[in-house]
This record gives C-alpha cells, structure tokens and sequence, in this order.
C-alpha cells in the first residue's frame, strides 16, 4: 500500500517487505524476505535496507514495536516518521494512558501484567493484548487467567470500532478520515479479534458521524501536542453513541489510507512527507464531490491450506497483496485483499461479501473440517 500511494504521488522508491507480493514487484523495485534468506524477519529487512542508497526512509506496521530498528533505518539518512524516543512514548500504555487522560480524552484502564492483582467480575470485561501487537494479532477475552510479562489487560469498551487517519507535525494535526473497523469478519476468515479490514464512511447514523467528525479533531490535535508526532499516524478507538474511546495510537501509516484516498482527500504519501518538514494540508479534507462515496476493504484469511493457481490477472479485478502463481498458504494467514467502492458503505460491503465468496470457490477454500471460524 505505501509503495502504491508514493508512486501514485510522484516519488520513486525501493521497498522491503516481508512477503514480496506479485503486485508490489509491478509497482517498484523491491526486496522481500524470499530474495535475501526468509529468516530474521523484520532485522533481515532492516539489514537489508541499510545496505541500499537512499535520502529518505519510511517505516510502516510493526516496526513502531521496534525503536531499536528504527534507529538503525534512520541512520544517515532522513527518517520520514517518528523517531524512536516518540515510539517509546506512544508504544507504553504507562506514558499515553496519563497523557490522554490529562488532554480530557477517554482511555480504558489498561495495566501491565506485573500490575493486575484482581481478578476481573461479571461486571466488567477485560482483554488481554500483547504489548506490542498489531492487527487483532494475540488479543482475547481475559476471565483471570495467568499473563506473561509481554501482555497488558485492558478494560473493554463496547460500541463500534473505529479509526482515524491524521497527519501531524510535531505540533497540530489535520485529520485525513475516519473508517469503521472491521474486526473478525467470519465471512473474511479472520478469527474473533483480528483485523479485517476497513470501510468508510463508519455505519453510524449521519448525527452521530458528525459527533465522532468532531471528537477525530480534537483527538488528533491534542495527542500531537502531547505527544509530538510526525507524519501519519492512526488512533484505533470504541464509539459508544457519545463518547471515542482510544483504544491503541499507531505511530505510522495506517492500512486505512488506501480506502480514504478513494473518497477524496490530500494524497497521503504526500501530505506525510510534507507534515515531517513541518507543513500541514490547508485544512480538513473536503469530501468528494465525484466519484465513489463509500469505500472499503477486506483482508481476505485461508479458512484451509491451500495453494493458489494463476494470480496474475487479481490485480485487475481490484485485490492488492497478491501471492505469486503456485505460492502455500496456511489456513488463518491472509491470502489476499479486496477493495470495493459504491454509494454506501453497506452496498461496499456486500459487493466486499459476494468477492470473498467467489474466491474461496475458486480457490476452494472452504471450512477446514474442525476448524473454528
């Protein structure tokens, strides 16, 4: 996705990722984990990277777990993102949990696993989440089971999931969109908490839209201030009807833009690049007054093992992270994505539904027998 929305831009890049999709190799030079060994994930690509020429460098999900490799990708070159000290800060319920508490924002209890000493009541749910997760990964429901020292619980807040994409410049921020979450999609194959994908705009009624509108802004300026990030960045949160619940800040370019671009808006590559030399777009992106007024997309998750055939017309019928003719898949890793335009996001979503089921009979990849959905 970076690499599409900075060509699409004007920039010209090489990109390291851990797959090496089909479609990444049509769009740039790349280097994947298969070209340099398959082992030492993402230190074998910070290597990797290290060794090629390059003014600038930008990092996207799960590196903001790791500091220590952000600093060595930023080494003699300019880092376009948020350095290692404001990772540390973001990344450490510790620190954002008083820091969003203090600007008035609402943020669930959230505890290390050294610090519970209850065990959680009817009354009350909590998760149990990695402390330096992504994507749904490791997340479940915690009834007073034991915790390893990597893990935090954190109160749960019920309503729908949401996310806001927002650029910053150390100073203030100007929010780009703001999507629905989709979290454990049965249809998509994902398990109960994992990412699925995202749809804008969120299923909320048009008054309720407005309230959140307004809540992304003051999130999104007061974290920046707080906490002084660059770039685009993402805040995952609960809507309850009134109130945004902040759930997780992501330090970096969020899997949301692609859907946002599609709907109007400032071109996201650029506005980052310009946002880490300190310049903002002129203000709150307008909607689009052509063009589709929904969007969407679905990360599509093998139900069975499978191998795949020919992939290389998927491209052309709208999926992005394409695997190469003949690669295995393991059931409950991604396959593929899908992306979807229409007026409404519930039309997205159903064209999103019908796809997904035309794949898997295509690939037939059905239900695993014993599997859980």
């Amino acid at each position: 996705m970076l690499a599409e929305l900075a060509t699409a831009a004007g920039y010209r890049v090489v990109a390291l990722d851990r797959f090496g999709d089909l479609d990444l190799e049509q769009i740039c030079e790349s280097r994947s984990l298969r070209d340099i060994g398959g082992a030492g994930g993402m230190a074998a690509l910070v290597a990797a990277a290290e060794g090629l020429a390059a003014e600038a460098v930008v990092y996207g999900a799960g590196l903001e777990n790791r500091p220590d490799l952000v600093v060595r990708l930023a080494r003699r070159r300019t880092l376009l993102g948020n350095d290692a000290d404001v990772l540390r800060r973001v990344r450490e319920p510790a620190i954002l949990g008083p820091a969003l508490r203090s600007a008035g924002l609402d943020y669930p209890r959230t505890l290390h696993a050294a610090d519970v000493s209850f065990r959680p009541t009817h009354s009350r749910a909590w998760l149990r989440k990695p402390l330096r997760g992504g994507g749904g990964r490791g997340v479940g429901e915690w009834r007073g089971g034991a915790l390893t020292p990597h893990e935090v619980v954190q109160e749960r807040v019920r309503g729908l999931s949401c996310s806001i994409a927002a650029v910053g410049n150390g100073r203030s921020a100007v929010v780009l969109g703001i999507t629905e979450q989709l979290i454990g999609e049965r249809a998509f194959g994902g398990r109960r908490y994992a990412w699925c994908g995202n749809v804008t705009p969120p299923r909320l009624a048009a008054d309720e839209r407005r309230a959140l509108a307004r809540w992304a802004d003051s999130i999104c300026a007061l974290i920046v201030e707080k906490l002084g990030l660059r770039g685009l960045f993402g805040v995952d949160l609960v809507w309850d009807g009134r109130r945004a619940w902040i759930v997780e800040v992501n330090p970096r370019p969020t899997g949301s833009l692609e859907v946002i671009a599609l709907v109007g808006g400032p071109a996201p590559f650029d506005a980052h690049v310009r946002a880490c030399a300190g310049h903002l777009p002129p203000g709150p992106p307008r909607a689009a007054t052509a063009g589709p007024r929904a969007a969407g997309k679905a990360i599509v998750y093998a139900r069975a093992d499978i191998v795949v055939g020919d992939t290389r017309s998927w491209g052309a019928q709208g999926m992005r992270d394409i695997p190469h003719p003949g690669e295995r898949i393991a059931a409950g890793q991604p396959m593929c994505t899908l992306i979807g335009v229409a007026e409404t996001a519930e039309a997205v979503l159903a064209e999103l539904h019908e796809r997904v089921e035309r794949l898997r009979a295509e690939l037939g990849d059905g239900v695993a027998r014993g599997a859980s959905a």
